[in-house]
């Protein structure tokens, strides 16, 4: 597949949370944990299931960083 995003992260699903209607979907990306918000509907239909090879994709229009101001 072909993708314009640059923000692509190859990981490995490591959890699914679900709920009524979103999933959580937790990855290990080069060692580092990351969390996706996903609808269930589509967390079934992509077959995610823990040991998933998968690339998360970040599109984001801003990106806040704050510290404790020391």
């Amino acid at each position: 597949m072909k993708l314009s995003a640059r923000n692509q992260l190859p990981g490995t699903v490591t959890s699914i949370n679900k709920g009524e209607a979103i999933a959580n979907v937790v990855l290990d990306v080069a060692g580092q944990r990351l969390v996706a918000s996903i609808t269930v509907e589509a967390v079934g239909e992509l077959g995610l299931k823990e040991g998933s090879a998968v690339t998360a994709i970040v599109k984001a229009s801003d990106v806040m960083i704050a510290t404790d101001g020391g």
